[in-house]
């Protein structure tokens, strides 16, 4: 009897490894950020605002739960999600929490700041109109990630470069920005840039990670 009770307390041990390891919100902030595609550990640092020497170390408890893979490349070493899977379970989770936590609810009210900032549109409409020009959607992430993957008829113009490259958008028709996800505030201030234009623009709350965790295509560079 207490052997069968040591070996269910070992398996739910084992499985709460990956809980444990997803209970930091930076170390989630790092999964999603991984969801773009892979990227140097200075690049994660950067991306969620941490010291080179704390990124290592969330990432190292990352690695132990076996949610991240790392490769050395000369003097830099790269890390990647160890399965698509990783990302569907950050969708999920963030998803679950959203629904379930009033607190995380009022939150995501308080990012719309604009009268109609969120597009009415997505998924396969939103493909659809995309596909047969009647609206543009752009990709407002960093170009490396739109390498990785985008979504289908999206054009690449890093929230960073918008102002310099307003030109290349096509008038008179709404452009729909996107960019990691509904955490993410890089489509929110494209809108606003686009805005100030005059353009008419409005952004996506999903990332690749949840599109494709709702099962529509991908494409890469």
């Amino acid at each position: 009897m207490n052997n069968s009770r040591d070996i269910k307390d070992m398996l739910y041990e084992q499985v709460a490894r990956i809980g444990k390891a997803a209970s930091s919100p930076k170390r989630l902030e790092l999964i999603e950020v991984l969801c773009q595609g892979e990227k140097r550990v200075e690049q994660l640092a950067a991306d969620t605002e941490l010291s080179v020497k704390l990124t290592s170390a969330h990432l190292k408890e990352l690695k132990a739960a076996r949610l991240v893979e790392s490769r050395r490349d000369g003097k830099n070493i790269y890390y990647q999600l160890a399965d698509s899977r990783v990302a569907d379970l950050w969708v999920k989770l963030r998803e679950l929490a959203e629904e379930r936590l009033l607190e995380l609810q009022a939150a995501m009210k308080d990012l719309i700041t604009q009268p109609d900032e969120l597009s009415p549109i997505g998924g396969a409409e939103l493909l659809a109109q995309a596909q047969h020009g009647e609206l543009v959607v752009i990709d407002v992430r960093p170009e490396a990630e739109y390498a990785v993957a985008h979504l289908p008829f999206s054009r690449s113009i890093p929230v960073s470069e918008l102002k310099q490259r307003i030109n290349e958008i096509p008038s008179g028709k709404t452009i729909v920005a996107y960019c990691r996800g509904p955490f993410c505030l890089m489509a929110k201030d494209a809108v606003e840039i686009l805005r100030q234009q005059g353009l008419n623009a409005t952004r996506l709350e999903t990332g690749v990670a949840e599109w494709h965790s709702s099962g529509l295509p991908l494409e890469t560079k």
